[in-house]
């Protein structure tokens, strides 16, 4: 199976760096019922930074309206899901640096099952671009695409 890019929404929060706060900002998502198709936090200017991929915006922004976090604007972020290969992300990049598109950051992970998924930022003047390169949906999958299996936890 092809690998699926699709170009998402992120928001970003900072938070004070300090033990628990990672589990409360989840905490009030999980109790809204909000669901994550990924995460991404770091150290930054001696707080945290917590990047947010929302599988549903409305009901994130719902969710951190209610619960009183700041959220930066939408940006966007490639999502990549594929079945796990040797070299897979090194294609991504390939293409990217062929295009000129550099890359602000990347995370990647297994998923297990033969499966890995990544995210991916580039300059969001170059979203369409890089879009373009990758060959990625700008819409969300079909409610009739059913959702890849993963023994995962949902965030």
């Amino acid at each position: 199976m092809p690998d699926t890019i699709r170009v998402v929404d992120y928001y970003y929060t900072t938070t004070p760096d300090k033990v628990g706060e990672g589990a409360r900002l989840l905490g009030v998502l999980r109790d809204a019922r909000t669901n994550l198709l990924a995460l991404s936090a770091f150290p930054s200017m001696r707080k945290t930074q917590v990047d947010f991929v929302p599988s549903d915006s409305a009901a994130f922004l719902t969710a951190a309206k209610a619960a009183k976090i700041k959220l930066s604007r939408a940006k966007k972020v490639f999502l990549i899901q594929g079945d796990d290969r040797v070299g897979a992300m090194q294609e991504i990049l390939a293409k990217l640096a062929s295009s000129k598109i550099g890359v602000t950051a990347i995370q990647g992970v297994s998923a297990g099952g033969g499966r890995y998924g990544a995210i991916l930022w580039v300059d969001q003047k170059n979203i369409k671009k890089a879009a373009t390169a990758l060959g990625a949906s700008t819409s969300a999958p079909s409610p009739s695409t059913p959702p890849i299996a993963s023994t995962a936890p949902a965030w």
